[in-house]
């Protein structure tokens, strides 16, 4: 159980005074970086500004009290805009909320379940197609309010969209578009000048103070929040369920399923980036049950799906976070924004916050990476990473996942069974063999045959065992398996035709070096039964001295 137990039980026995100190410091800090992260990427999702802010507050206190590291901070993230827009399209806020609601308790199942170690499971290439895809679809959708067109609505589709800026390039609103670039400029500039305070945050200050003094919103058109969105929310959520059907259900179990996969990858990649930081090493199922905690309680509060933040996780190491209290402190701190300063934010132009994730867009995407792959990588792998990619960019994440994932297993195994072989053994006087081995020094007679196989025996190798094959003059057939590390039902059942076979023509077959997972295999199916117990021998000197024996 010490497996599933939370970080934050595990330090707050050691925590003192001055760590603590800290902790609140960069809890501070982190919340200003976050405050105008959440509330553009809630814009970005098409849901309200202040969902964003519940959801950096609820979700991030329960991913730090009940995570398994101890420097995560939650809340939403850039990945998912792409999904959540496209929830929000077709089923509406509800339907978003159920959808979050039921990826928080897949999350807590695969922690309990201990699935942690298997998130590494998700190839490379898929992760990486996916993220770059992701990061053209977030620039896309910005590209409305930085440059200010006028359009009744945006498509959702990635084609359909490009056509509709480019029938409507002659609204561009030319101030919408200077404050962008202004905005741009800022963010590029300021970490040059200090560190301490975030770039976006003073890009959104400066902007607003100009719109709001100079009235660029009346005068010139220039969209704010509160011209869009009207006055904001600034009471602290109240939990609520909107109504479940099971035709609900069902339409949202794959985009669910999704949120979580994505949300379990991206936390647990947080989590090793800040192990390799702080020294620590972070449980992983633990995480996985924070995560899903944090997105429950997020839906229920009106939230939308969150998961651990590199950025923002990063940012709290480097200004002295190394317990869960930073987290907390994060989310109280963001509290206190939501209650007393929301108002404020309604001033805010919509341009800036398209520029804020134009710049979170074009870091998000490690293009070195994608390019790299593209030439040096094996062509399936290729196959897999730019289908990823065009898939996430022309329809959407759900899509992209399950076929990726469907084409890399397929591929894998492919190459799992092209490892497989099964060789028939020379008969010489000397067979070749590697030097030291005890079989070289003995000569098989022609009654015997020897096949060594090598690999996995699974269901796309199996039928590689229609190579073992008897003469006229056989009498027995030695099999070695010394180098099959795992076996399933499918290679089996052509063991036993094979032994079927065999006995019709009084043949007997000798299993050699049977590894654990094989032979556990055997002795759950009844197969070493079935093929004699005496016939299977420890290594291939006994196997063959056997053999001598039946003929």
């Amino acid at each position: 159980m010490d497996e599933l137990r939370p970080k934050l039980f595990d330090v707050l026995k050691d925590l003192k005074g001055p760590q603590l100190l800290k902790d609140a410091i960069s809890g501070v800090i982190v919340a200003i970086i976050a405050l105008p992260l959440s509330i553009a990427l809630a814009i970005a999702s098409g849901v309200g500004p202040e969902q964003g802010l519940y959801t950096a507050i609820i979700a991030g206190f329960f991913i730090a009290v009940f995570g398994g590291s101890r420097v995560q901070i939650g809340g939403p993230t850039a990945a998912f805009v792409v999904i959540i827009y496209g929830i929000v399209t077709r089923f509406g806020t509800d339907g978003l909320i159920v959808a979050t609601i039921m990826a928080g308790i897949m999350l807590v199942i695969m922690g309990i379940c201990r699935f942690g170690s298997l998130i590494k499971y998700i190839p490379y290439t898929i992760t990486t197609g996916f993220t770059c895809g992701i990061a053209v679809t977030l620039f896309t959708g910005q590209l409305k309010d930085f440059l200010g067109l006028r359009l009744e609505s945006v498509p959702s589709e990635f084609l359909p969209k490009v056509a509709a800026y480019i029938k409507n390039i002659g609204t561009v609103n030319i101030t919408s578009l200077l404050i962008g670039l202004l905005a741009i400029v800022i963010m590029l500039v300021w970490p040059k000048i200090t560190d301490k305070i975030p770039g976006s945050l003073i890009a959104i200050i400066v902007t607003t103070v100009i719109v709001a003094v100079f009235k660029l919103d009346i005068k010139y058109g220039v969209n704010t929040i509160g011209l869009v969105y009207g006055e904001l929310d600034h009471s602290f959520p109240l939990p609520k369920l909107p109504t479940v059907t099971f035709d609900m259900v069902r339409d949202l179990m794959s985009p669910a399923l999704t949120i979580a996969i994505l949300a379990g990858i991206e936390s647990l990649l947080s989590a090793v980036v800040a192990d390799g930081m702080i020294g620590d090493r972070h449980k992983s199922n633990a995480e996985l049950i924070g995560q899903g905690l944090g997105n429950i309680f997020s839906g229920l509060f009106g939230g939308i799906p969150a998961t651990g933040a590199i950025a923002r996780t990063a940012a709290n190491v480097r200004n002295g976070g190394r317990t869960p209290i930073a987290g907390i402190v994060h989310c109280i701190t963001l509290s206190i924004i939501l209650v007393l300063m929301m108002p404020l934010a309604s001033m805010i132009p919509l341009t800036t916050l398209a520029a804020v994730l134009l710049i979170v867009a074009a870091n998000m995407a490690d293009w070195s990476s994608f390019f790299h792959l593209i030439k040096t990588a094996p062509k399936s792998d290729i196959v897999v990473l730019v289908l990823t990619f065009l898939l996430t960019v022309l329809f959407d994440l759900v899509v992209a996942i399950e076929y990726g994932v469907v084409l890399a297993a397929i591929l894998f195994m492919k190459r799992m069974s092209d490892t497989s072989d099964v060789k028939s053994w020379r008969y010489i006087e000397e067979p070749e063999v590697t030097e030291g081995e005890a079989e070289k020094l003995m000569s098989i007679p022609k009654a015997i045959r020897v096949y060594e196989i090598s690999g996995p025996l699974f269901f796309a190798a199996a039928d590689r065992l229609l190579a073992i094959n008897s003469k006229r003059y056989t009498k027995v057939i030695v099999i070695r398996m010394r180098s099959v590390p795992a076996i399933d039902v499918s290679a089996m059942r052509k063991l036993r035709e094979l032994v079927e076979s065999a006995r019709k023509d009084k043949i007997t077959i000798v299993f050699s070096h049977v590894n654990e997972q094989p032979m556990e295999a055997f002795k759950k199916d009844g197969f070493i039964e079935f093929a004699g117990e005496d016939n299977f021998r420890k290594n291939i000197v006994e196997a063959l001295e056997y053999a001598e024996t039946l003929i």
